[in-house]
């Protein structure tokens, strides 16, 4: 059980001074990390943190079942590590990502190459992978795209419609976001988390104010994290139905792909009428949030919800309907819940492969302590699978809204957020335009 590690424990939504991290040289440290991992914990993030002449590699693990986290790091160290990724494939990306910011090479990984970006800036666009055999074709898609999603490039390697192996190349775009987080917290930081990705405004600028509540040793009114549930909600609702339109776009199925396009926008504006924007910006703020819900704007809500949620359920209910939509999702893409807990997969797509793992439940904060909707799951692990969570959470999250809205809690929405102390992580305070902010060493 979790209560017998060495790590150091702690739960979702708090901190712990730097100085209680225990600390391990790093081969021990990857060893107790394996170990843990052997027993069950999950790989939540492993990266590394500047220490003087090396880096300290950090390691934080879920015990799900405990609803517990686990942190530890290892000494500062510097030229190579041994590889986690060979004992457990959960650690493949943050070790390459490890090496490409620090320059840390972990010892036997099995294929190291670059996450983003190649020589400086340029993207991670390196050798591919390729498949031999007379009749394997290669397809190259983008880095240029007919849509808004995110430059990148995708080399695929079939064999008819069957795809043998896929490799994704990012790094066409920097905005420059993470280096400009650098030395922060300042008066840019929450529009900038706000705006790393525009599906996600509320779900970034929520872990935000989390952190900076954590590190104060505070946390934000009640009502005002009933609000920021209701609309983490409103946001997955959206996304949810955006997605399952564009899994219809990919098959050609066009009248649910049209009608969720439309839904989708229904979903956004009902966040909008909650604070005046559609993608949920202005609304978070450490220590609580900058509008509330009067009675008049929860019942216009409610009564706009139920018709928007009616039609969803239509426009998706075609889909099921439709062989041919069927022929394309089902057996396709499939991952079992073995590869699912072996690779470390979260949200919709481990609920797919019947895993029960929704932090919502396992890792509960904020309002969702007090009120949780249940975690969908269903088995397959294929697309048909993956599109069915996406359908049942519309449905749960509908169902979650519509009782939320009917009996709000009391109270105010903001309150004091005190400084975080200097040493719960290894910054160090300055000021800057008087503005207390906080820097790696």
């Amino acid at each position: 059980m979790s209560a017998s590690t060495p790590f150091a424990l702690l739960a979702n939504a708090t901190s712990m001074p730097w100085a209680e991290v225990p600390a391990w040289p790093v081969a021990g440290f990857i060893d107790a990390t394996a170990a843990e991992l052997s027993r069950g914990a999950r790989l939540c993030a492993m990266f590394g943190v500047p220490a003087g002449a090396g880096v300290q590699l950090v390691a934080v693990l879920a015990f799900d079942t405990d609803s517990i986290l686990a942190v530890g790091s290892s000494t500062p160290c510097s030229g190579t590590f041994p590889s986690l990724t060979a004992r457990h494939a959960q650690a493949h990306l943050f070790e390459r990502e490890i090496w490409e910011q620090h320059g840390l090479t972990p010892d036997g990984h099995p294929w190291l190459k670059p996450v983003r970006r190649t020589a400086g800036n340029a993207p991670a666009n390196g050798e591919f992978f390729r498949v031999a055999g007379g009749e394997i074709h290669e397809v190259a898609v983008g880095p240029v795209h007919a849509g808004i999603i995110e430059p990148g490039h995708f080399r695929f390697q079939c064999a008819g419609e069957e795809v043998l192996h896929l490799e994704i190349a990012l790094g066409y775009q920097h905005r420059g976001i993470e280096e400009a987080l650098s030395g922060g917290p300042h008066r840019a930081t929450l529009i900038q988390m706000e705006t790393i990705a525009g599906d996600t405004t509320l779900a970034h600028a929520t872990a935000h104010a989390t952190l900076m509540e954590a590190l104060a040793a505070s946390e934000a009114p009640l009502r005002a994290q009933w609000l920021r549930a209701i609309a983490l909600e409103l946001e997955r609702l959206a996304n949810h139905t955006g997605d399952l339109g564009a899994l219809a776009n990919d098959v050609a199925f066009l009248p649910t792909a049209s009608a969720c396009g439309k839904l989708r926008g229904d979903f956004l504006n009902l966040t909008s009428l909650l604070c005046g924007n559609r993608f949920g910006r202005g609304l978070v703020q450490p220590g609580g949030c900058r509008h509330d819900l009067e009675p008049a704007r929860a019942a216009e809500m409610l009564d706009r919800l139920a018709p928007v949620l009616a039609d969803t359920a239509q426009a998706i209910g075609w889909l099921w309907d439709s062989a041919s939509v069927r022929a394309r999702f089902e057996n396709v893409g499939t991952v079992s819940a073995a590869q699912a807990s072996e690779i470390g997969l979260v949200g919709p797509a481990a609920r797919a492969c019947g895993l029960v793992r929704d932090v919502r439940y396992d890792h509960a904060s904020g309002w969702h302590r007090f009120a949780q909707a249940p975690v969908t799951v269903w088995p397959g692990g294929d697309v048909f699978a993956r599109a069915r969570v996406r359908s049942l959470e519309i449905q749960r999250c509908g169902e979650f809204l519509g009782e939320q809205l009917k009996a709000p809690p009391a109270g105010g929405l903001r309150g004091e957020l005190a400084p975080a102390a200097p040493t719960r992580w290894p910054w160090r305070s300055s000021r800057a335009g008087g503005a207390k902010c906080a820097t790696w060493p």
